[in-house]
């Protein structure tokens, strides 16, 4: 008698992994666009954030271009920075928006991420103001 697997077996197999995994990708699918949001948050809220609030600490006030942060303006004496090792991108591979004062936080800065659709002022933004 010989031994191993038939056609249908092996069938079987294939398509129990085919329904298994019909299930589980789109569950998967959206999660790499929640990843990039979460961490444009927390480059938003933490990590410029903190660089923000060091450069101001050192200065008194805030930086007029998020560059400052990486080299000094031309009339910073009090900068001890690089405040941040590179340029801050946004998960999407575009520059963060920055406006000091801000238009939404008038007595700091307005930081955001155009998000995915790269246009300002719609519903994928993610921004330092409101929720």
């Amino acid at each position: 008698m010989k031994k191993g697997f038939t056609l249908i077996e092996l069938m079987l197999v294939v398509i129990i992994i085919g329904v298994l995994s019909a299930m589980v990708v789109p569950r998967l699918a959206g999660r790499s666009e929640q990843a990039r949001i979460q961490a444009a948050k927390t480059d938003i809220n933490s990590s410029i954030a903190l660089a923000l609030d060091l450069y101001e600490m050192d200065t008194g006030r805030y930086p007029e271009l998020l560059d400052y942060l990486r080299t000094a303006g031309a009339d910073t004496e009090s900068w001890r920075g690089p405040y941040l090792k590179k340029k801050p991108m946004d998960p999407w591979g575009n520059v963060y928006i920055y406006k000091a004062p801000g238009e939404h936080n008038t007595d700091s800065y307005d930081l955001f991420s155009m998000g995915n659709d790269k246009k300002p002022d719609t519903a994928d933004d993610v921004v330092n103001w409101g929720e």
